[in-house]
């Protein structure tokens, strides 16, 4: 699974003022980062504001992102939720042409036990040959998938190929490099961590911030997978108050923010989130002006 080692990024949904799906922001957002190093694409995913995309925007999103992309790396497709058989049902119904993998939120809401989450992606994995990438974010689901669940499913099926792990929890993170079968993926999922992570001997990133400075971004997890910690870490430092940020109030107005500044969408979110605060706004500007200058 080379094709999901490096730097992925969680891309967000550009939306027009009307709230509508602003498709040519989005493909200006795949170019810019397909030019400038991102080494795979994540659709549909929380960044994504995947809780309010309709199933005809979600398909229209996909379609574009896929013609946009013309093969130039990899797609990775967020197909998760707390129905299990409904979302086996979608894995096996759903055309995946151009799609290179799925990424499958733990179920969130119910509290599974950890049996419950073990028989949730073990339904997932016999509905498909797709390479299946778990998605671990309690901070969101409300119940942490342990470590020796996530190690039993890399174990047991050949196509769960990794675990985007997003506890910021750094023990649980050594626990699944030191324990992991030997070709599984420990990506990061916390911007602030990608780096410690993949120095571990991690896989890389699945990032927010990365969309918006992917060269400097794509280029620190390089150097860090190359071992050059001194070097990596110089670009981290300088990463640090923006990943920050974009974190303040909530994902994705954040970093939509910085897209804004940056000219590549509007900062326009779907309710119940709402825009960045005009002081989160400033801190953004006054970086991203201090950062060119």
């Amino acid at each position: 699974m080379q094709k999901f080692i490096g730097m992925g990024v969680a891309l967000i949904t550009p939306f027009k003022e009307d709230l509508s799906i602003d498709l040519e922001a989005l493909k200006k957002l795949v170019n810019f980062n397909i030019e400038n190093g991102t080494n795979y694409l994540v659709i549909n995913g929380t960044t994504g504001e995947s809780a309010t995309i309709t199933e005809d925007e979600k398909k229209l999103i996909i379609d574009v992102i896929v013609k946009e992309n013309n093969s130039r790396v990899p797609l990775v497709l967020g197909v998760g939720g707390n129905n299990s058989i409904a979302v086996a049902n979608e894995i096996r119904s759903r055309d995946f042409t151009g799609i290179d993998g799925i990424l499958s939120v733990a179920p969130y809401y119910s509290k599974p036990t950890q049996e419950g989450f073990y028989q949730h992606y073990k339904l997932l994995a016999e509905a498909t040959d797709l390479p299946i990438i778990l998605y671990n974010v309690p901070g969101r689901t409300a119940k942490n998938m342990d470590p020796e669940t996530i190690l039993r499913l890399a174990k047991d099926f050949k196509n769960i190929v990794g675990v985007k792990e997003a506890g910021n929890n750094i023990q649980q993170y050594n626990k699944l490099i030191k324990n992991k079968p030997e070709d599984f993926l420990i990506i990061s999922g916390d911007d602030d961590l990608a780096l410690g992570v993949t120095l571990a001997g991690g896989a890389g990133v699945i990032s927010v911030i990365g969309q918006a400075y992917p060269s400097e971004f794509s280029k620190m997890i390089q150097i860090g997978l190359a071992g050059n910690n001194k070097s990596a870490y110089a670009i981290h430092f300088k990463l640090m108050d923006i990943i920050d940020y974009i974190f303040e109030e909530n994902n994705p107005a954040g970093i939509k923010t910085v897209l804004q500044e940056l000219n590549i969408c509007k900062n326009q979110v779907r309710l119940p989130l709402v825009k960045a605060s005009k002081e989160l706004e400033q801190k953004i500007s006054n970086y991203i002006t201090n950062f060119n200058s």
